[in-house]
């Protein structure tokens, strides 16, 4: 259902257009009673994205990667945070994408990707939709060390954790990142026969 009839955008004025683009937009809202209300809002785009989480059935691990994050840092979050590999689009498809970040970031080339559902992370104030996937891997499948690009900034860290040990990093408050928990859910649920054995996994560096 169209809401595009609830909507009249008044005036949009930009803030700042340096990382990514800010803007202030004035706009009248139809309420659910018909009356028409003034509401200002700031919206942050900073485009779309995809993360993908790379599993393997077999040994029943994941791997997942750890870098600094200034915001994070800045909200009090005094550690690395640890994630699944993600990456913005960059006028790319979600799942060219994905593949290029995995590799860039893990070192793993993947050989199928699957994507699993999209979301708004933050709809209140950021535009950005990103594209959740999940992709198999092997020991095989390492091509290179992976650890970003550092020209880009990127100082990566990339760790391998079995399923459990992973969620009791989730539980415990190790891992805070929204896409990272969504996805880490998502596989407990459906990649990871509940009560199956586990074969130990220690991290790589």
């Amino acid at each position: 259902m169209s809401i595009a009839d609830r909507v009249r955008i008044e005036s949009v004025q930009t803030l700042s257009d340096d990382w990514y683009l800010l803007k202030k937009t004035r706009f009248s809202w139809r309420r659910n009673d018909g009356t028409w209300q003034s509401q200002s809002r700031e919206t942050y785009d900073r485009g779309n994205g995809a993360a993908i989480l790379l599993y393997d059935p077999d040994r029943r691990t994941v791997i997942l990667v750890k870098q600094f994050r200034f915001p994070a840092f800045v909200s009090g979050h005094d550690d690395l945070m640890i994630e699944v590999a993600a990456g913005l689009l960059d006028n790319a498809g979600p799942e060219e994408r994905i593949r290029k970040e995995a590799e860039e970031e893990t070192g793993y080339r993947v050989r199928e990707v699957r994507k699993v559902f999209e979301a708004f992370m933050s709809p209140g104030s950021v535009t950005e939709v990103l594209h959740f996937f999940v992709g198999r891997y092997s020991p095989a499948d390492r091509v290179s060390e992976g650890g970003g690009e550092a020209d880009e900034g990127e100082d990566i860290e990339v760790l391998e954790r079995d399923i459990d040990a992973a969620m009791a990093m989730v539980a415990s408050g190790e891992i805070r990142d929204a896409k990272t928990i969504m996805l880490l859910q998502y596989a407990r649920l459906t990649l990871f026969p509940a009560g199956a054995a586990a074969s130990p996994a220690s991290g790589i560096s």
